[in-house]
């Protein structure tokens, strides 16, 4: 890729959020902002889906499909070191990723649990 100025201005803003992020109260802050904000899509996408009445088969099969997915993604062994034996720690972007889905199985428990009272 070429040095441009703005490609130069990507690096370094990423430099600089890298830098931001080491910082461990950051990444805690992250990551439940992360579960938050799954939290809150859960919700509107079963009162979008439960309101509608259309499509509520395809939208769990998505659901499943995505939780799996970032099931597999979390705690496959591509974060072990096998030279090492020990752990690589896994990339912010995981973890939020990890949150957001936990986020969301809670709130579709939670609306389970109010429909079924």
């Amino acid at each position: 890729m070429q040095r441009t100025r703005l490609s130069l201005l990507f690096d370094e803003l990423g430099d600089q959020l890298s830098l931001w992020l080491i910082n461990p109260w950051r990444r805690v802050s992250l990551v439940i902002i992360s579960l938050l904000g799954g939290y809150f899509a859960a919700v509107a996408l079963s009162a979008i889906a439960g309101q509608a009445a259309i499509q509520d088969v395809t939208v769990s099969l998505i659901l499943v499909l995505g939780a799996e997915v970032i099931s597999w993604l979390v705690y496959s062994r591509r974060w072990r070191d096998p030279a090492l034996v020990r752990k690589v720690p896994k990339p912010l972007w995981i973890d939020c990723l990890n949150s957001i889905k936990l986020g969301g199985t809670y709130a579709l428990i939670v609306e389970a649990f109010k429909l079924g009272s």
